[in-house]
């Protein structure tokens, strides 16, 4: 974790390390500090769910799948800034069955400047993390 509480920690979920590691280098490129996940549960399980500041995720992965990582996420951080991502636009359109939430959507390929302007826009209205209270 980054000592600096100026510093948004972004974490990023994606089962494809090449999106994984790109986001990493776009986010960190922006002065972000990046949390990378290649699982819903891996997120889950390292304890960082209340530090960070925004999710992005993708939808369609193996075992937990981002539907229900955002229904878990919402659950415990109902003002976090979540941004979806999917190579599948049909998938997006199913984002209604999670119930209300911070959500935007990308689907993939989208453009790294739009997603940090979405991110940007998002972090202006988020829930306070933990750490700031």
């Amino acid at each position: 974790m980054t000592d600096d509480p100026a510093v948004s920690i972004i974490a990023v979920v994606d089962d494809d390390q090449t999106i994984l590691q790109s986001l990493g280098s776009l986010l960190e490129s922006a002065d972000h500090a990046v949390r990378l996940f290649a699982s819903a549960s891996t997120l889950l399980e390292s304890g960082c769910l209340m530090e960070i500041d925004c999710l992005i995720s993708d939808i369609c992965m193996p075992g937990m799948d981002g539907f229900e990582l955002l229904r878990v996420v919402h659950a415990a951080r109902p003002g976090l800034p979540i941004i979806v991502i999917s190579g599948q636009p049909d998938v997006l359109t199913s984002l209604a069955t999670v119930g209300s939430g911070n959500y935007r959507m990308f689907k993939k390929p989208f453009n790294g400047e739009e997603l940090l302007t979405a991110i940007y826009d998002a972090l202006q209205n988020r829930t306070p993390r933990k750490s700031d209270l």
